[in-house]
């Protein structure tokens, strides 16, 4: 059974102290992450020990996450924004520098992460997971392997069964790679091309979802979602009539990361527990859970063989191929997106 703490944990406030009931002082670490993101005893096994207590809030959007922080941090001591969004946030002076020598165990990422544009040094932060987007779909309801952004942007073989991202900046450059274009550098006619491509498909759209189409699909709401890997994993370990593929165009690959946002009320403890995620067994015990394929080469050599040689977490082919990672190319870029995907929402 998925596990979802959004529903059994509150959010996160701005002290870093708080009271127990015997009237001691506890130490407490404010965690801002994705919902089903971490390990089933991972903070527990943190508080056990260093005797903090981590307090998880959660967000279902980088644009989420961004919003909240922009107006000034409300006391969070750790966030995990995706590789764009640590460019516009460091950009726009929201990230601390972190002090690497506090995080020994950077030696457990695998070079080729540690070496991405969208975080030159100094570095505001460190690799968590690696994540494409692809099309979760149910075998049982699908003529054969849907291995094209077509039958989610294009086709009216599944009308009314199609679930797709509700993030504008996923969905305008995902459409520009079925029209055959890269991702990176989307001009302004591809992206009005793509609008007007969403536009015609959205009466045959059940749902633009926020990091829940997996949910979508489990509860047999939809046939085929845009999803992550990682989620569609997770889903298909509870229901294998689920199946995840990366369209043969190629599709958008990203990262998440571990950060520290300005103001941070407790940035020692914020590099503790950075270290202590990045330490191998840890990061087997989060890889274990969520099923995303993980940077930390200790940990991924921890895991046993249907993790490493999974598809679906590890997939290949021609899509994986002309795939591309997605760069931060500024706000007048985003809010050409924002104010397209909007008109689409409201057609």
């Amino acid at each position: 059974m998925r596990f979802d703490r959004r529903r059994l944990l509150g959010g996160a406030g701005a002290l870093a102290l708080s009271l127990t009931a015997c009237g001691r002082a506890e130490r407490r670490l404010y965690f801002y992450n994705w919902d089903t993101y971490i390990g089933a005893t991972t903070l527990d096994d943190f508080r056990a020990a260093t005797g903090v207590r981590v307090v998880p809030s959660f967000y279902a959007t980088n644009d989420e996450l961004f919003a909240k922080l922009r107006a000034g941090n409300p006391g969070y001591d750790v966030i995990v924004p995706s590789n764009e969004f640590v460019t516009r946030m460091r950009l726009a002076g929201m990230l601390q520098p972190l002090d690497l020598s506090r995080i020994p165990n950077l030696r457990n990422i695998a070079p080729e992460f540690l070496t991405a544009d969208y975080d030159p040094e100094p570095r505001h932060s460190v690799p968590y997971t690696w994540l494409v987007s692809g099309i979760g779909y149910r075998r049982s309801k699908v003529d054969g392997v849907p291995d094209s952004w077509k039958w989610l942007f294009d086709s009216d073989r599944y009308a009314g069964r199609i679930a797709l991202v509700a993030e504008a900046a996923d969905l305008i450059r995902l459409g520009a790679k079925y029209l055959g274009r890269s991702l990176v550098g989307v001009d302004e006619a591809t992206a009005r091309a793509v609008a007007a491509l969403l536009i015609r498909q959205k009466p045959r759209i059940r749902a633009f979802h926020d990091d829940n189409g997996q949910d979508l699909l489990l509860a047999g709401d939809v046939d085929l979602a845009l999803e992550y890997n990682g989620d569609m994993a997770q889903a298909i370990a509870e229901d294998p009539d689920l199946a995840f593929v990366v369209p043969r165009e190629g599709s958008l690959l990203n990262a998440d990361t571990l950060a520290i946002p300005k103001g941070a009320p407790s940035p020692d403890l914020a590099h503790e527990f950075i270290n202590f995620l990045l330490d191998a067994e840890v990061g087997a015990g989060i890889a274990r859970t969520i099923l995303y394929p993980t940077p930390n080469a200790a940990a991924r050599a921890r895991m046993p063989d249907r993790y490493r040689t999974n598809p679906v977490i590890f997939p290949s082919g021609p899509g994986m191929a002309a795939s591309e990672w997605g760069r931060f190319e500024g706000p007048e870029r985003w809010r050409l997106f924002d104010e397209l995907v909007t008109a689409v929402r409201a057609a």
